[in-house]
């Protein structure tokens, strides 16, 4: 009998687990910034030189300079046309919104970065884990997205395409659809 209480209790934990993440995402899009957009987002670095300030405005210090267009950050506060935007390494800082563009671009599972040789995200012909794979990428490289189901998004890098995992990349949240 206790054996099937704690089955029970457990079985509710996950689904209140799954069903908070859900909501949890759903929550996070439903928030607006001054601008309108939801809050977070993700963006893309529209220029090839764009300087990551401290503050929202020029007359703060550059901390960083990003040296790539196309390159994927995330924003996550607003102030008059300034954005606070974080990238996949999580550095955050302020760059002013004409830098920034709309489309989407992702980063494939840069958190393995340091899990030495041989380690890979699968670019498959089709949104299937079945699906023979097209390319094999290393964590880190950048890939241009086209749409996301929620599970998988149609992805483009150095001429190969296909579709990624979603929760092997960081450009799209878990569960994000798009078109």
């Amino acid at each position: 009998m206790r054996s099937k209480v704690l089955k029970s209790c457990l079985a509710l934990a996950i689904g209140l687990a799954a069903s908070l993440g859900t909501v949890e995402f759903a929550h996070a899009q439903a928030a607006k910034g001054p601008s309108g957009l939801p809050l977070p987002r993700f963006v893309t670095l529209k220029s090839k030189r764009v300087n990551l300030r401290i503050g929202p405005g020029t007359d703060y210090a550059v901390s960083w300079m990003y040296l790539k267009s196309g390159l994927p950050v995330e924003i996550i506060q607003e102030y008059d046309n300034w954005r606070r935007v974080r990238d996949a390494d999580g550095t955050e800082g302020w760059v002013n919104q004409s830098l920034l563009s709309g489309q989407r671009a992702a980063i494939a599972a840069p958190w393995m970065k340091t899990k030495g040789k041989g380690v890979y995200v699968n670019l498959r012909r089709e949104a299937l884990p079945s699906a023979s794979v097209v390319a094999k990428l290393e964590p880190g490289v950048m890939l241009m997205i086209g749409e996301c189901t929620g599970d998988w998004c149609r992805a483009e890098t150095d001429g190969a395409s296909g579709w990624v995992a979603q929760s092997e990349i960081w450009g799209a949240y878990p569960g994000e659809a798009f078109k």
